[in-house]
């Protein structure tokens, strides 16, 4: 009975002989499995002495095949490629049924979360990885959608408008209503939240003033460097936070946070569902870009 299942040689040696034979060098081989020449030469003689016969001439220049280690080069070729479209086809299989989407963590708390969900139950069999984070997405191989505001420098990237969001101040409903209908000048004069983000695209308690004509000083108020603790903070009273009207409509719904004055200004870029091409998107992929934009159509309405 042969001490292995299909009596092969163990697989590193075969491994090396591949590599070797195919660059007809030990110091390539050495370079792609990331050893040194010697533990090929060691891997090779090794397998050598098992199938007692010589697979490389080693010559003063180079090395070349003999007939044995031509006919085992072959082979394994045939094999190893087989394995790998084997190994890709599984894996792709397994990739299809997992779409990863990313997303501010204000986004995914607020909306985006709920809406995976809803997908989910319509289609059980397809997982959904969320990453949140509060900077940049930059166009990586893992993520397959993510959700941005503005555009992306990346040419590479499809970006699918959702909506534009309007911005008006909100605090918790006894700072609105101890402001009421105050003027642009006693709103900067009030604790405000500013929001120290890595994506310098939203826009700043500043920007939303000069928008509206007001160039006069503001309040230093505090700083934070993510927007849902800057929602929190507003909702325990700390101050007013610029509200995106759409992103927090939940809250603004709930009664925890309230719009204070009657200023408003539509922002400045849109919110994108951004991806690579559809051609290049798995099938779970597409259903979910569809099932989001869907889902913010129909909340447009």
């Amino acid at each position: 009975m042969s001490r292995r299942h299909y009596d092969l040689p163990p697989l590193t040696t075969l491994i090396a002989f591949e590599s070797a034979a195919r660059h007809l060098s030990f110091k390539d081989a050495a370079q792609e499995l990331s050893v040194t020449p010697g533990a090929v030469s060691h891997q090779i003689k090794a397998l050598e002495a098992e199938l007692e016969t010589a697979l490389f001439l080693r010559l003063h220049r180079g090395v070349e095949l003999t007939e044995a280690g031509t006919a085992l080069y072959e082979t394994l070729s045939v094999a190893f490629s087989k394995m790998s479209q084997q190994l890709g086809q599984i894996r792709h299989r397994t990739a299809g049924r997992r779409v990863t989407l990313g997303s501010t963590t204000a986004i995914a708390a607020l909306w985006l979360s709920s809406c995976v969900i809803r997908f989910w139950r319509q289609h059980p069999d397809q997982d959904v990885n969320q990453v949140a984070q509060d900077r940049l997405f930059r166009n990586r191989a893992d993520i397959d959608l993510f959700i941005r505001y503005g555009e992306n420098s990346d040419t590479g990237l499809i970006h699918t408008p959702l909506y534009r969001d309007q911005l008006v101040p909100v605090g918790n409903p006894e700072l609105a209503e101890k402001l009421g209908n105050c003027s642009l000048e006693q709103l900067g004069e009030q604790r405000l939240i500013y929001l120290e983000s890595e994506d310098r695209s939203w826009t700043t308690w500043p920007e939303w003033f000069r928008e509206l004509g007001h160039t006069g000083p503001l309040a230093r108020g505090v700083r934070v460097n993510r927007y849902s603790v800057a929602l929190q903070v507003a909702q325990d009273g700390g101050g007013l936070a610029l509200g995106w009207k759409r992103l927090v409509r939940p809250l603004l719904d709930s009664g925890k946070l309230v719009p204070v004055g009657p200023y408003i200004i539509d922002a400045p870029h849109k919110f994108y569902l951004v991806g690579r091409p559809d051609e290049e998107l798995s099938a779970g992929a597409q259903a979910l870009k569809s099932w989001i934009i869907q889902e913010v159509d129909d909340a447009l309405v």
